[in-house]
């Protein structure tokens, strides 16, 4: 088998082709796009064999996966964060790199990530442009609300974005810019609603006839668009093999660093989908209201102090969702530990 190191960039992967010894057979660097693709697996078909490539986790690499496939390569994407470890280098550039992805991939110390297939990048794709249009309608909002500030205009109604919240808003005397920039931030605020509610509609039909999505709803905190954000950015819990191994998937363990008698531990590593951890939080937000959970959640508040407990309260109740969401899932069960309430 060769063993091929694939550094991408915007204009060209870097290649190393190393045979089954380790040794180096050709290096090259070829356009990143389907056309050069196609001419770097015929260049490697020349010197027989199959082919195992490598590339790291970024953007493209799956473009670069599923081409590769295509044309009959074995292709594993590696954790960028984890290469680094597994070989720092005094000097770095593409080429090195390349090589250094074909030696891991000869050595078998590749440190690979789960690619999930195309219908859950669909899902997911869905749930996170949604996620993308509400950030942005938010930050209008927010921009709204500093305006009014500016110039000494209070809020008396629950909703400024609401009817009466919208009589008023036309009825300010704001000089310009700042009038006009608000009519503009109404108008995207609109146009963002209707996008939003249609993904919404889109992924609820999409997600109807989704295995996690109905227990997934029993948790919680846990509404249905939360829910569809869960399921795709999990995939299939079989990959799990227990509770833990999901909590380390989320990025909501804390840092370890063990030295001798040193034992020091940092904040939530942050590793995994971003939007998984969002989703959590936002459940963990909701279910600290929860009979099952709410006295822990409050003990952990007193515990911490007033500037840290809430925040730390809500990644331990976060962490505890995962380990109920995996035992869910696993067993097909909906939401019912042992002890609690039914509400």
């Amino acid at each position: 088998m060769l063993h091929a190191g694939l550094d991408l960039s915007r204009k060209k992967i870097d290649v190393c082709l190393l045979s089954a010894a380790g040794e180096v057979v050709d290096e090259w660097a070829s356009p990143p796009d389907a056309d050069g693709l196609r001419g770097l697996a015929a260049r490697a078909v020349m010197w027989g064999g199959s082919v195992r490539g490598v590339i790291e986790s970024m953007n493209g690499a799956r473009f670069v996966h599923d081409r590769l496939e295509e044309h009959g390569w074995g292709v594993l994407i590696a954790d960028a964060t984890k290469v680094k470890g597994l070989a720092p280098l005094a000097c770095k550039t593409d080429k090195i790199d390349a090589r250094v992805l074909a030696t891991l991939s000869a050595r078998d110390l590749v440190p690979e990530i789960w690619l999930p297939d195309p219908s859950v990048r669909r899902e997911r794709e869905l749930a996170r442009f949604r996620l993308h249009l509400v950030r942005h309608r938010t930050t209008l909002k927010n921009r709204i609300h500093a305006a009014l500030i500016a110039f000494g205009h209070p809020c008396p109604v629950s909703d400024l974005f609401g009817h009466a919240g919208r009589e008023l808003l036309d009825r300010l005397e704001i000089p310009d810019p700042w009038r006009s920039n608000i009519d503009v931030s109404l108008e995207l605020i609109d146009d963002l609603d209707l996008q939003i509610a249609t993904l919404t509609v889109q992924l609820k039909r999409q997600g109807a006839d989704h295995r996690y999505i109905p227990l997934l709803v029993t948790a919680p905190g846990i509404g249905w668009i939360n829910a569809y954000t869960i399921a795709s950015e999990i995939g299939d819990i079989g990959r799990f093999a227990s509770p833990a191994k999901l909590c380390g998937y989320t990025g909501l363990c804390p840092r370890v660093k063990q030295s001798g008698a040193t034992d020091a531990r940092g904040p939530i590593s942050k590793h995994g989908p971003k939007y998984l951890r969002w989703a959590l939080f936002e459940a963990a937000l909701n279910a600290c209201k929860h009979p099952y959970y709410a006295e822990r959640y409050q003990q952990n508040k007193r515990r911490l102090g007033r500037q840290r407990g809430p925040k730390v309260a809500q990644i331990d109740l976060a962490r505890r969702l995962t380990e109920a969401i995996w035992h869910m899932l696993t067993r097909n069960e909906p939401f019912a530990p042992a002890g609690a309430p039914v509400v």
